[in-house]
């Protein structure tokens, strides 16, 4: 059989992740991994916060590519509604969602590292295979890929030399005002991130808070110790944050957080991303597909977006593991392909309805608003199967 030639375009977490998959479950295809960055160029201390469920978790260990003393266990999730206009009636009660790892029966919700954290074990963990078979894995760093071209049975990568592969696989990160231009659903809610660390006093170990207010969504996510990284949202017309210094973000932030989660009492430099949705409307086009980022960038309200295109890069090396398990001859690629847009579709487009509902739900001026939420908020909690299975979903998702 004519070895598989695949063509990995990005070597952050999912990239990464595709191109381990890959050397593992498909052992006669060759596996050549892109991107931009130079290999000597050390990423360990990229400090850029990520937050992992447990089920990525679980895949990049499996993976051998995971560095548990470098990320900070969530062992609970608080999800509230700041100040409804109205009171929530005293029977249906607070308003607010809580999750507990030892009520789910699992040792954590998922980990908060750095982006370094993550990537240079990955990224060891690549070179070592390419190290133990050189014939069939190979990586590109420091060769940015300038255009991809369909071919009758192929894809043609241009990185300045053009070379023919079956197929290529988009994996290449980045934020909304990056992706909007290339997708085919694109959405500017017109608020914007700020994000940084903040020091808490009298914090909860474990403990990652998401807080919804009038402006918008803001959450903090435990870094150990008594620092957490922090995600204020904000209307990007009427902007409450750029003009504060960092005292008066520290007397706001203390305004919109519960005081039980502790009091912030120190805040980095904050800076700024805008927020949308860039989504394509399925993973594959011909023999191009597009995982992760590449293929939907989200509002971080519900912080799925990395679990998502690790799930997709899950479900495409599975489908092209099987299609070349059923093949004496030739896999049917396209067929495989096609089983991952039809595969990963419901996950996908789950996961993109609600982060753009829960965004859209920020801009609208309608009043109640914010009661309705609280209302949503306190009925789940007061369900603990629908609770439960919700929590369930966020940790492992469909794949």
């Amino acid at each position: 059989m004519k070895p598989l030639r695949i063509a990995v375009i990005g070597a952050g977490p999912v990239g990464l992740a595709l191109s381990l998959l890959a050397a593992r479950q498909l052992p006669g295809a060759q596996v050549v991994l892109f991107d931009a960055r130079s290999a000597d160029r050390d990423v360990s201390g990229d400090a850029r916060t990520l937050a992992l469920s447990l089920g990525s978790i679980q895949l990049l260990e499996r993976l051998g590519a995971w560095d548990a003393a470098r990320a900070e266990p969530i062992r609970q999730v608080w999800v509230s509604q700041q100040s409804p206009v109205l009171a929530v009636p005293a029977w249906l009660g607070a308003p607010e969602v809580r999750l507990e790892a030892s009520e789910l029966a699992v040792p954590m919700l998922g980990a908060v590292l750095g982006y370094g954290a993550l990537v240079a074990p990955m990224q060891r963990a690549w070179e070592a295979a390419v190290a133990a078979a050189p014939a069939r894995l190979a990586s590109r760093f420091g060769t940015p890929v300038n255009a991809l071209k369909d071919l009758v049975d192929g894809v043609e990568v241009d990185a300045g030399v053009a070379e023919a592969f079956d197929l290529a696989v988009v994996a290449e990160g980045g934020v909304f005002g990056e992706q909007k231009a290339l997708a085919d659903l694109t959405s500017d809610y017109r608020q914007d991130a700020w994000v940084g660390t903040v020091t808490l006093e009298g914090g909860v170990p474990g403990l990652a808070v998401e807080r919804f207010t009038r402006h918008g969504p803001a959450a903090l996510l435990p870094l150990g110790g008594p620092r957490s990284a922090l995600v204020w949202c904000v209307p990007r017309d009427d902007d409450p944050v750029r003009e504060l210094d960092d005292a008066q973000r520290i007397a706001v932030l203390n305004t919109v957080f519960d005081p039980a989660i502790g009091r912030v009492v120190a805040v980095s430099p904050l800076k700024c991303f805008p927020l949308g949705l860039a989504a394509h409307r399925s993973l594959v086009r011909a023999r191009q597909v597009r995982i992760g980022n590449a293929a939907q960038t989200l509002h971080p309200v519900a912080g799925q977006g990395l679990n998502l295109g690790l799930r997709d890069a899950y479900a495409l090396a599975a489908a092209l593991r099987d299609a070349c398990d059923r093949s004496r001859v030739a896999p049917d690629l396209d067929a495989a392909l096609s089983r991952v847009a039809w595969q990963r579709a419901p996950d996908r487009w789950a996961m993109i309805a609600t982060t753009d509902f829960l965004a859209r739900s920020f801009t609208w001026n309608a009043p109640g608003i914010d009661t309705l939420r609280g209302l949503g908020l306190a009925a789940l909690n007061r369900l603990p199967w629908v609770r439960d299975a919700l929590a369930r979903q966020m940790m492992f998702g469909s794949r």
